[in-house]
């Protein structure tokens, strides 16, 4: 399946699939809202045995066939506590 995808200005490390570039009709008003104007990064070819670095594929294909986007926010570290700064 070929995704487009963008990253979020206004959220550091987080990005949107979506199953049609350039399709924004589907996403709930909220999430652009949270996300800001989506910043389009590339096209992938998304297939069952490719492996991407912070998402499980299938669960990425299942978001995009069944909703068109899927959207991947920065994981927590873990140890690090929240509002703590170096």
């Amino acid at each position: 399946m070929q995704c487009a995808i963008y990253k979020s200005l206004r959220k550091q490390n987080t990005y949107l699939y979506l199953a049609d570039k350039d399709d924004f009709s589907r996403l709930p008003e909220a999430l652009l809202k949270l996300i800001g104007p989506p910043t389009y990064v590339m096209d992938l070819d998304l297939h069952p045995e490719r492996k991407l670095a912070q998402e499980d594929t299938a669960e990425v294909l299942r978001n995009l066939a069944e909703r068109g986007w899927h959207l991947q926010m920065p994981r927590k570290e873990e140890g690090v506590i929240p509002g703590f700064r170096h």
